[in-house]
């Protein structure tokens, strides 16, 4: 089971994050999101535990729980979609906050 966890701190680990869900059972992983630039954490990360039972378990025990300071948010994770290639980010379209001609 993919578990999705947000409200981190900023200073929390992967391994401290594996040790919290290790109370309820085995973890076969557990991932931090970084920002890709600054390499800090973003807040967020996944946990995998392969036992759906304990998973649940510790998605009820969390969820709205305070860890470190900061209230979690413990969710089975959705599938990732596919964001659309290229573009950059820029809105191509028109803004319209130029200058037009009057008649």
């Amino acid at each position: 089971m993919n578990i999705f966890v947000a409200g981190l701190s900023y200073q929390i680990n992967e391994a401290d994050l594996k040790e919290l869900f290790e109370e309820y059972g085995a973890v076969s992983s557990a991932k931090i999101i970084t920002d890709r630039d600054s390499g800090r954490s973003k807040g967020f990360g996944f946990v995998e535990m392969d036992d759906e039972a304990e998973g649940q378990r510790a998605i009820e025990e969390l969820n709205d729980a305070e860890f470190d300071g900061r209230t979690l948010a413990v969710s089975v994770a959705r599938p990732r979609t596919e964001r659309p290639q290229g573009g950059g980010g820029y809105n191509r379209g028109g803004g319209g906050g130029g200058r037009r001609d009057r008649y």
